[in-house]
């Protein structure tokens, strides 16, 4: 996981301004999940903080990312039904997340 923010100190930047840079947290690896109708799909280093959705949702998912999944029952990550932490696999029962959250 990487999140960093650098700041320049305002002596060393030109005409006194400051500059800040902020690298985007990540998930790192794949989160893989089983769709009922499309088969077998992945997500590859997702954003952290970003809703994303587990197309007609997932039967069963692993989680080889380096960062804890939160999955959602709904479309847009608002009803949470669990967790997985990284390396953990699991298979769901009715309800199946439809949506999930790395971070």
């Amino acid at each position: 996981l990487a999140t960093a923010t650098l700041t320049t100190p305002a002596s060393a930047s030109p005409a006194g301004t400051r500059a800040v840079s902020t690298v985007r947290a990540v998930a790192t690896g794949i989160f893989s999940y089983h769709s009922p109708d499309s088969g077998d799909l992945e997500i590859e280093d997702p954003d952290n903080g970003e809703c994303r959705l587990l197309l007609q949702g997932a039967t069963s998912a692993a989680n080889h990312t380096d960062t804890r999944a939160t999955l959602f029952h709904d479309h847009d990550c608002e009803e949470p039904l669990g967790r997985m932490n990284p390396g953990e696999e699991k298979t769901f029962p009715d309800p199946i997340p439809h949506s999930v959250i790395f971070g």
